[in-house]
């Protein structure tokens, strides 16, 4: 299981957000690639691959001089995971608060 922490973390800034759906509806894509498609330069789209990249996000892969990106959606499912158990704990928390607060007095 990944790092929920990291997922968070990484997906935070809108950029990396954008530059990973970008990947996750068109793809593999070079840096230069997705620069394209965004008002930053392709420099600062490396930056932000490289936070998605350490959080495990995307993977990379060498070819020539270019260096294709894709997503990996393992580390989305497990923060989504991670969301629903938090989130089943909350629903069995208000659920037993409900039964209280209904109950005759």
């Amino acid at each position: 299981m990944s790092d929920p922490d990291a997922v968070f973390a990484a997906l935070a800034d809108p950029t990396r957000r954008g530059i990973y759906r970008a990947l996750a509806g068109g793809g593999a894509d070079t840096a230069s690639g997705l620069a394209r498609g965004l008002p930053i330069s392709r420099q600062a789209v490396s930056k932000h691959l490289a936070a998605l990249a350490e959080a495990g996000l995307v993977a990379s892969e060498r070819n020539g001089r270019e260096t294709h990106y894709r997503p990996t959606p393992a580390p989305l499912a497990d923060a989504a995971a991670w969301m629903n158990e938090v989130g089943a704990l909350w629903d069995t928390r208000l659920a037993a608060l409900a039964r209280l607060v209904e109950r005759p007095a």
